[in-house]
């Protein structure tokens, strides 16, 4: 009977103890929500109402002074994106990445250099977003606040909770910032993890609409409808959401290496001024529809259908253009706002087509498929959707159109997304809608280095004496130098005769084999394995010379303490 009361007595007080953090953490990344928001909107007046008039000078109705303002935000940011690459784009990799790796650390210096940057970028006519920097900003902050926890675990949930509070400040969506920080980042978390989560988003989302009094909502005019009929259109909506999506993740990439290359050859600073360029000018055009900044007043215009059907692809093809251009070339912002833009123009100008369509539908779910398909976070989208237009009319049209465009995409994407593919071209293996457990755990963690080896010279009549004796059913072969030249196992020694298993262990080991270096994971080991069909696989270094072994046994046991470590108290 003591023993339960006490146990009680340390569950709650455990629990205490992290939802008062999580709650603390909310406070954290709202504020740092609301500090972000504050500034875009400063320097958005700044540019726009005084440096603007400034500079304007009109040829043919064109203001030529829109071409200038994303230049002067562009040589403001230069020295900080320079020294600091990882302040360039919406930061969310750069989150997953310290969350999944790094155990939730990313550092409070970057989150007030990329709340500035940022700032500056958007403010100056970037058509990016505001959600993945507050995500990162949030991340980053509580990151500082959970470094002295104990538990790494806990430490990546805290971690987590101020990009969750970061994310519902942004948007003033707490149900949908607590879906991003599941499907996009905390991969692998349970149940009962995401409690302190939505107690941080929630706090985070009340900070800022305490103090801000406005919550981003897009106006719905006619709620009452039914999709019934519409629903063969929703799915080819979203196949086409689903095919633009990838092919237009797969240019910002490939845009992103002409800018990388061409930074190698010419000053950065030129990079960032070219992209500015192009965003001027494109702004220029259409300096009031939403391609400058994060878009949402074009947003609204076509859910009210003040556009055409030509003014609609435009709109969707300069902005695309234009995110491409900040994104690649350095600026500092999200893709989040800018894909609700595109998807909106969309889906939009599809239900135009459509007879007897209510365009508004289409349009809101046009946003939800462009960025489920880019991000492969549908559920996210969803919610968010439902919460930032503040009705369920359209719930089920934006989740066929959702799902439609993620499945679509993902048949491409094979498990990556517009996040996790700027971690895979720097080596970080990182595959959407699965739990991230194996990857996070490094061979040189698991590795047996008290190896028993086998010289290429021995007798095989030698090596079935230490398999019986040992009970192991591989072993490495190496030559005189410790280099791995083979393995040799059980199967190379059944049905040998005695003359045979005299011979040397070089005529009969196997040489088509698998190795895999320290630094590998072990989801990296337990690929290899299966494909090889080793129960042992030799750890080596640079130089090819055998320092350890990985078999299955310790890839399923770090698995299981793995697991074990995800469940808090």
């Amino acid at each position: 009977m003591y023993a339960k009361e006490w146990n009680l007595r340390r569950y709650v007080k455990r629990w205490t103890v992290l939802l008062g953090i999580a709650a603390l953490a909310g406070l954290v990344g709202g504020l740092g929500a609301l500090v972000f928001r504050l500034l875009i909107d400063g320097f958005t007046s700044l540019f726009f109402s005084r440096v603007l008039p400034a500079v304007s000078y009109r040829v043919y109705g064109l203001n030529l002074g829109y071409v200038l303002l994303p230049v002067f935000g562009a040589l403001l940011i230069a020295p900080m994106v320079k020294i600091y690459p990882g302040l360039r784009g919406n930061g969310v990799p750069e989150v997953i990445e310290g969350i999944i790796f790094k155990s939730g650390k990313i550092g409070a210096k970057l989150a007030l250099l990329k709340t500035v940057a940022t700032a500056v970028s958007i403010g100056a006519g970037g058509p990016l977003g505001r959600e993945g920097p507050a995500a990162f900003i949030g991340a980053a902050l509580d990151s500082t606040l959970a470094e002295k926890l104990p538990n790494p675990q806990v430490r990546k949930l805290i971690t987590t909770c101020g990009l969750a509070a970061g994310i519902a400040g942004t948007f003033n969506t707490p149900l949908a910032g607590s879906m991003f920080a599941l499907e996009v980042v905390y991969m692998g978390a349970i149940t009962i993890n995401l409690v302190p989560i939505f107690i941080s988003a929630i706090i985070g989302n009340a900070i800022t609409l305490t103090i801000l009094h406005q919550p981003a909502r897009f106006p719905v005019v006619n709620p009452n409808i039914s999709i019934l009929g519409g629903i063969p259109f929703y799915f080819i909506l979203g196949v086409i959401l689903g095919l633009v999506g990838y092919a237009y993740t797969r240019a910002l990439y490939k845009a992103t290496d002409f800018f990388d290359a061409f930074s190698k050859r010419y000053p950065f600073e030129l990079r960032l001024v070219i992209g500015a360029l192009g965003i001027g000018l494109i702004g220029m055009l259409l300096p009031t529809q939403g391609i400058f900044g994060i878009g949402f007043g074009g947003i609204k215009d076509a859910l009210l259908g003040k556009f055409t059907l030509e003014l609609l692809i435009i709109l969707a093809l300069a902005k695309m253009t234009a995110t491409l251009l900040a994104i690649s070339s350095g600026f500092s912002g999200g893709i989040f706002a800018p894909s609700l833009f595109i998807g909106t123009m969309l889906g939009s100008a599809f239900g135009m087509l459509v007879p007897h369509a209510n365009v508004e539908a289409y349009a809101l779910a046009g946003m939800a498929g462009f960025f489920s398909a880019s991000t492969q976070a549908p559920l996210t989208q969803i919610i968010m959707i439902t919460e930032m237009s503040g009705s369920y009319a359209y719930s089920p049209a934006v989740a066929l159109t959702s799902v439609v465009a993620f499945l679509t995409a993902r048949a491409f994407f094979r498990g990556s997304s517009v996040y996790t593919t700027k971690l895979e071209r720097k080596g970080v293996h990182v595959k959407t809608g699965r739990p991230l457990i194996l990857e996070t755990i490094a061979v040189h963690e698991i590795m047996t280095t008290n190896v028993v080896r086998i010289h290429v010279k021995r007798p095989l009549l030698e090596v079935e004496r230490i398999i019986s004796s040992t009970g192991h059913d591989f072993l490495p072969v190496v030559d005189d130098d410790g280099r791995v030249v083979g393995i040799v196992g059980v199967t190379e020694i059944l049905g040998r005769t005695t003359s045979m298993k005299k011979l040397s262990v070089e005529r009969t080991m196997k040489r088509d084999f698998a190795v895999i270096t320290p630094a590998e994971t072990a989801q990296d080991a337990l690929d290899k394995i299966l494909m090889n069909d080793q129960n042992l696989l030799p750890v080596v270094d640079d130089s090819g010379k055998l320092i350890g072994v990985v078999t299955k046994k310790d890839i399923y046991r770090a698995y299981y303490y793995a697991i074990e470590g995800i469940y808090l108290w």
